[in-house]
């Protein structure tokens, strides 16, 4: 499985963007369970300020190192194509789990399976709080994008 997981933030004064390509998942396709494991440290931001203040002041990464789904993918048929898809589940971000239904696409292709899902998360409804002094720096909701690749198991 290889995987990528952005987070992107809309504001007034700057959009605030990064990337972590050490995130997992694991997908069965013979039930549709799904888990993904994304560490918040390897977060990677253009400016290192940014990913300091990401880790220390809002996400408190040593208290709170990852933000896990698991779930069950609905809509998935072994077959050529892509094909819309749902995943119901529960996903955890610091250290606040709160049930989600997240929307996507699976394509089979070459024996492989691709995900790709965009979804918003309220940073408010995990807790993450931000300092009002930055509230026009940080979107409310941060649009989050997961790329990934599933081999057969």
């Amino acid at each position: 499985m290889e995987g990528k997981v952005r987070f992107f933030s809309e504001a007034t004064l700057e959009n605030i963007a990064a990337d972590n390509a050490k995130a997992s998942s694991v997908f069965d396709e013979s039930n549709g369970n799904i888990v993904f494991s994304v560490p918040i440290k390897s977060f990677e931001f253009r400016k290192s300020l940014m990913q300091e203040h990401f880790n220390e002041n809002y996400m408190e990464s040593d208290q709170y190192p990852k933000a896990i789904f698991k779930g069950t993918v609905t809509g998935f048929e072994n077959k050529a194509g892509t094909q819309k898809v749902s995943a119901q589940g529960d996903m955890t971000i610091h250290g606040v789990t709160k049930p989600v239904n997240v929307d996507g696409t699976m394509e089979l292709k070459d024996g492989q399976i691709y995900l790709k899902s965009v979804f918003k998360v309220r940073l408010e409804d995990y807790n993450v709080k931000i300092p009002q002094v930055l509230w026009q720096n940080i979107a409310e909701e941060v649009e989050v994008t997961m790329n990934f690749i599933y081999q057969p198991i």
